[in-house]
């Protein structure tokens, strides 16, 4: 699978994400290929780079893997290659979304799954501080047993959320909302991030990887010319 493949894999599982959000079972079935297709995006730059470089790496290729071969074949170019996408790769992660799916990135890449996900209730039009609520849900296989068995637990917390949130925007002097303003989503805690939209994070990244790759393939031929 080439980049360009890989990221239109990662709007369609997007949108897939989306359709069955806040399901725990299939927003991490495709949350999972998402990921898949985000490593393959990562792995596809160092194909590319690997191959323009003429580094000749036989083997799946990774960011190590490139780097060690870099270093072996005492190849300048490449090793500079490396170096800048290493700082660059920083740089884009340096907001809160980007890390977030950087960091499940790191961790399904350890323990071969994703982190537990939970639904929340928020506000459909969210603003900066506005607080999420977890509600719990009987599940089967992890799947919701039902949306009305969803519907009715979120009416039963919906006067407290509700509350909450609305005195936490008075205050802020920002619009509160009523009940049909609130949806349920689904969320994972990762590192020190807590209680992020799967759905909201994942639509930030996929910008964030188009334009590592477009900024990795310009720095490829600035340095092989």
């Amino acid at each position: 699978m080439n980049i360009e493949e890989a990221i239109t894999k990662c709007e369609i599982t997007l949108k897939q994400i989306k359709q069955y959000d806040p399901d725990p079972y299939y927003v991490n079935y495709f949350f999972n290929e998402y990921m898949i297709s985000i490593n393959n995006i990562i792995n596809g730059i160092f194909e590319e780079a690997n191959r323009d470089f003429g580094l000749f790496v036989s083997e799946k290729i990774s960011e190590q893997k490139f780097y060690e071969k870099a270093k072996m074949k005492n190849d300048e170019n490449a090793i500079k290659f490396s170096e800048w996408y290493s700082k660059k790769y920083i740089e884009e992660h340096k907001n809160p979304y980007p890390d977030v799916i950087s960091q499940v990135r790191n961790f399904k890449n350890k323990f071969k799954k994703l982190p537990e996900i939970k639904i929340m209730l928020r506000a459909s039009e969210r603003y900066k501080d506005d607080i999420n609520q977890e509600i719990k849900v009987k599940l089967s296989n992890q799947k919701l047993k039902s949306r009305d068995e969803l519907d009715i637990e979120i009416k039963r917390q919906l006067p407290i959320f509700l509350q909450v949130l609305n005195h936490k925007r008075d205050e802020k002097n920002e619009p509160k909302i009523e009940e049909n303003q609130v949806i349920a989503s689904a969320f994972i805690d990762i590192e020190n991030h807590e209680d992020v939209e799967i759905a909201y994070a994942a639509e930030i990244y996929i910008p964030v990887m188009e334009r590592l790759v477009e900024e990795s393939r310009k720095r490829i031929k600035e340095l092989i010319r």
